[in-house]
């Protein structure tokens, strides 16, 4: 595997980053069914990919490894390919953000126990929870912190 690139993303990459998420996602968040899947996408590519300040990993040009949203010092997205998983891609993507930003947050789903095992396991602690998803569905948020 070649060194990674970090890179601001740009709008052409917008279809790969979209292709990449609906990948991860089905891999990795089993208590959402593929209509709430779908749901989603118009969101992640009209609200997500456009309005946060999206990093893009990649160990070959064009070929994105993970991406990053944040928002400020609040990571609201990161989501890696399947093939990358276990590969330090989300640890090379949170490296960046704490570079850029100092101490980071972010809010994870209560049902998706990888992703929680992950960012505890990178210095992550829970600072509270929300029944409800930000769109009132019951899938519940753990808020963590970095202190």
């Amino acid at each position: 595997m070649t060194a990674p690139a970090l890179r601001p993303a740009c709008a052409a990459d917008h279809p790969h980053l979209l292709a990449l998420w609906l990948a991860s996602v089905r891999a990795t968040h089993a208590f959402l069914g593929e209509d709430d899947v779908q749901a989603l996408v118009p969101i992640v590519r009209d609200v997500v990919l456009p309005g946060l300040e999206i990093w893009v990993l990649e160990f070959a040009p064009g070929a994105p490894a993970g991406f990053m949203g944040l928002d400020g010092a609040a990571v609201e997205a990161l989501f890696v390919a399947p093939e990358h998983f276990r590969k330090g891609v989300g640890t090379m993507l949170l490296a960046h953000a704490r570079r850029l930003k100092g101490a980071l947050s972010v809010d994870v789903n209560e049902q998706n126990p990888q992703a929680l095992a992950f960012y505890l396991q990178c210095g992550f602690v829970q600072v509270g929870r929300s029944a409800l998803d930000a769109a009132g569905r019951p899938f519940p948020i753990l808020h963590l912190r970095e202190a």
